[in-house]
């Protein structure tokens, strides 16, 4: 019987993934071309653990290659920027769907934030979706934060301006603001691959998010390990 295929689990940053590598069993890295990732069990179940770097553009090329690596899920993980107003700094955003706020095509006639020839937002695959909104509830209850299910709006820039903010909530509905996700989403999508993401806020994307992001990141990327971990062991 052939082995059940893995799960990715990408972060961005090392930071972001060193835990669960670090609990991890067998771990053992591969390469393809210049992406490294290890091969592992977690929590029972198999898995692909990387970090791909900051933006769009390493985001997407690592999911190619994982995909390629046999990858038969992926749940993106880390911080992010805080958008809606009602967040605070350690809650946690589960994926709805995600958009591309930074990409522009409108004067062709496409929508603002969607890339020609793919829909405007990827929506998370809703089995996915569920298990990780799930668990964090539970850990935000834990934790004493606050758990939502909304929109991640990525793009390739570092959101530090409140007017920014309050434009990507107003032309986007956007929950929270990263550099990583909706790329994820997007190569996923055309391989009819589910996807999930979950991020805890590191800052509030404001004047101060340069500040805050710094400070934080450590115990806010902590929650998202332990909500990925806590969905590995309901797919267990």
């Amino acid at each position: 019987m052939a082995a059940p295929r893995p799960l990715a689990i990408i972060g961005a940053m090392e930071e972001e993934v060193a835990p669960l590598r670090q609990a991890a069993v067998g771990a053992l890295e591969e390469r393809q071309g210049p992406y490294a990732w290890h091969r592992a069990t977690l929590d029972g179940v198999p898995v692909l653990l990387a970090a791909c770097g900051i933006g769009k553009v390493n985001a997407a090329a690592l999911t190619q290659a994982l995909l390629g690596g046999g990858a038969a899920a992926v749940i993106f993980t880390g911080v992010a920027g805080g958008v809606d107003p009602d967040l605070r700094v350690g809650d946690l955003v589960v994926a709805r769907d995600a958009l591309q706020h930074d990409v522009d095509v409108t004067p062709l006639g496409y929508e603002e934030a969607q890339v020609p020839g793919e829909p405007r937002v990827w929506a998370a695959d809703p089995g996915l979706r569920d298990v990780v909104a799930g668990v964090a509830a539970e850990v935000a209850a834990v934790e004493g934060v606050r758990a939502v299910v909304g929109r991640v709006a990525s793009g390739d820039v570092f959101v530090a301006d409140p007017v920014r903010v309050a434009d990507l909530r107003r032309r986007f509905g956007a929950t929270c603001a990263e550099m990583e996700g909706a790329a994820v989403a997007q190569v996923c999508a055309r391989w009819g691959v589910p996807w999930a993401i979950v991020r805890s806020v590191s800052d509030t994307a404001d004047h101060d998010a340069h500040v805050d992001f710094r400070a934080f990141t450590e115990v806010a990327a902590r929650r998202a390990v332990a909500v990925v971990r806590g969905a590995l062991r309901r797919l267990a």
